[in-house]
């Protein structure tokens, strides 16, 4: 991988935020398998694949990771909460040293049908 890209992607700040949050790697009921990837690289790869708008499958081999592997654990990350824990902990980061400026914010909301005249 190159080294600029996951330094870009993922850099040591957010990356000592990240760590401790992250589900330590469990190895599969059925055993087998290979060597467990670095949470890092992983975490990487998922974070390219979330901001390029990759497709899971066009994941370049160049993270040191499988598609399968960074999907499979970015599934279970998300079930453990870890995307909210992180966005708290960045926020509780940027508020402690005086970087978050609340005079503005963005909020996006949806609209959806009613479903046959529900109110």
């Amino acid at each position: 991988m190159a080294v600029d890209l996951a330094r870009d992607l993922v850099p040591h700040g957010l990356w000592k935020i990240a760590a401790p949050l992250i589900p330590p790697f469990r190895p599969r009921r059925q055993g087998g398998g290979t060597v467990p990837v670095a949470d890092r690289k992983v975490f990487t790869a998922v974070v390219y694949v979330l901001t390029s708008g990759c497709a899971w499958h066009y994941l370049p081999p160049t993270f040191g990771t499988s598609a399968a592997t960074a999907h499979r654990r970015f599934t279970a990350w998300t079930k453990a909460g870890l995307w909210r824990r992180l966005h708290r902990a960045v926020l509780d980061e940027l508020g402690a040293r005086g970087e978050l400026d609340w005079a503005s914010a963005i909020t996006d909301a949806a609209s959806v049908r009613a479903k046959k005249g529900a109110r």
